[in-house]
Order: C-alpha cells, then sequence, then structure tokens
C-alpha cells in the first residue's frame, strides 16, 4: 500500500508531479548544495518551483527536469537553488547571541594593543537581517571597533538573497526585532513605500557576497566568530562534519561559533567546546 501512495500522481496540481521528477531534483540539489530533501518534503518542492513552470511555460515537471538536462541548464539550476533554499530569519533572532557576542568583543578589544584585524562572517546570512543585527550590535556596544580593520562577511547561496540583503531595504512591518531607537539610529525611511533603508554607516560594516558553503572558500584571513545559525540542519551527517571541520580551520584560536536552536555538534567536540546555549569556541590552544 506504501509504495502505490507513493507512486500515484495527485489529481490536484496543476502540474504532474512524479516520484521520478522529486527523486531528480533532490538529487540535483543535494550534489550542488550538500542540502538533503527527503520524500517528505515533495509539497515543499512542488509550491516552490511551480512557479517556475508557469514561467517557463512548461506542463509538466519531467519537462522542467529535462530542462535542466540541457547545455543551457545551468542558468536555471541557480533559479531552482533559490527557489528550494529557506529563507526564515528577523532581525536580533536568537538574542543571546548578540548579547554575548557585545560581551566577548568588548573582553577581546581591552586585550588589544594597537590597530587589529577583526573578522565576522554570517554564513547563510538570507535577506540580510543577521548580518545587519551583527552590525548594530558592534556599532551600539563596541565602538572602539572604529578604529579597527572590522568588517562582516555575509555570505549565502541564494543570489536574490544576497542582492536584497546588499540593497538593505526591508518593509517596516517585518523589522519587529528592532527597538524604536534602532529604527530611528540606524534607518532611515523611504518615502511612500512603507519601508526602511539601512543607513551607510551600517551597510559599510558589511560585504555581501554569494557563496556555496561546499565550493571553494575565496578568503584569505581567518575570523573571530563565525555565525551559521539553521544552515546546517539541511545537511546529512558527512557533510556537516566537513563543514564544521572548515569552520575550525577558518577562526583563529578561541574563536566563536554561534549555531541555531534545533542545531547540536555534539560529535565535534574534540573541534569545538560548547560555552552556552547554541555557542562554541574552537577548541585547541589560544
Amino acid at each position: 500500500m506504501l509504495a502505490s501512495v507513493e507512486t500515484n500522481q495527485r489529481t490536484d496540481r496543476e502540474f504532474r508531479f512524479e516520484k521520478s521528477d522529486f527523486d531528480y531534483l533532490a538529487d540535483l540539489v543535494r550534489r550542488n548544495t550538500g542540502i538533503v530533501l527527503a520524500d517528505h518534503k515533495q509539497d515543499m518542492v512542488y509550491s516552490r518551483l511551480v512557479r517556475r513552470l508557469r514561467e517557463l511555460g512548461l506542463s509538466t515537471f519531467k519537462s522542467y527536469c529535462e530542462l535542466l538536462e540541457k547545455p543551457g541548464g545551468s542558468a536555471e539550476l541557480g533559479k531552482l537553488i533559490n527557489a528550494i533554499t529557506t529563507n526564515l530569519t528577523r532581525f536580533f533572532r536568537e538574542g543571546h547571541h548578540f548579547e554575548h557576542l557585545a560581551q566577548t568583543t568588548r573582553a577581546h578589544l581591552a586585550k588589544t594593543r594597537g590597530r587589529s584585524r577583526f573578522r565576522i562572517w554570517s554564513a547563510g546570512c538570507s535577506s540580510g537581517e543577521e548580518p545587519y543585527s551583527i552590525a548594530m550590535t558592534m556599532g551600539e556596544h563596541c565602538e572602539a571597533l572604529r578604529y579597527h580593520d572590522f568588517r562582516i562577511l555575509a555570505s549565502d547561496l541564494d543570489t536574490d538573497m544576497v542582492a536584497r540583503g546588499s540593497a538593505g531595504r526591508y518593509m517596516l512591518k517585518d523589522a519587529d526585532g528592532l527597538s524604536k531607537g534602532q529604527v530611528t539610529r540606524w534607518t532611515t525611511p523611504v518615502r511612500g513605500t512603507g519601508e526602511i533603508q539601512m543607513k551607510p554607516a551600517l551597510r559599510e560594516m558589511i560585504v555581501f557576497k554569494q557563496l556555496n558553503l561546499l565550493g571553494p572558500w575565496p578568503m584569505r584571513g581567518k575570523f573571530n566568530v563565525i555565525f551559521c545559525r539553521n544552515v546546517m540542519i539541511y545537511f546529512d551527517g558527512p557533510t556537516k562534519a566537513r563543514l564544521l571541520e572548515r569552520y575550525h580551520d577558518a577562526l583563529v584560536p578561541g574563536g566563536w561559533l554561534y549555531i541555531g536552536h534545533s542545531e547540536t555538534i555534539l560529535e565535534q567536540r574534540h573541534l569545538f567546546e560548547p560555552m552556552g546555549k547554541t555557542i562554541y569556541r574552537k577548541a585547541g590552544p589560544c
């Protein structure tokens, strides 16, 4: 009975979507991004891709899969990945991370003599709320960073999200994580739109880049802090382990890693020491 349910085509869908189509798309996404789409994600994949089929004038997912196999399919692959990637975020999500970041950065700066390099990476930045929250935290609590070589790298697989983050424009109604004082200090209203624009002083702290975490990393220097929150939940065990090894290598001695509330890295205790709720420090000599 279970096999027949999996293979039968639902009749209430606009486009024909076979299990074989899902398997092909899931394998393509896994090979290119490391994201694992289990069978229960079929409805999600369908809902995320129906717009692409309409725009392309296709009538079945089989035709869409065939398009991806053609020589020019690489351009559509990027749009497929953008559609599948989950982008759920808000300002100051998991606020204890930003409190810890402010405390540890102040302590680091108090021990620093002269101008130094300080880098934070928001890996999987989505539409930019996370790196802007980091920048506000640094601007409000670690003003001494202005005298140092300080930058925030914000990267995401989804090119649309990178573009949105770089633009720094958000609906005011979606900025519920910001206080009135932060809205006044760090943003400018965009007249007649209901939007706010992040001010240049904030945007200048951040560099937005498209990056596949499973591909080459062009960054040369190491990071003091890495935020990778609610990203690893989409990876299988071996992919997650390799990513954590690379994060360990990318951090300075004693560097910090923040992960999502539903994530754990218990298998990598030799790489990172737990220092609080979803807060880890690079293991080894500092």
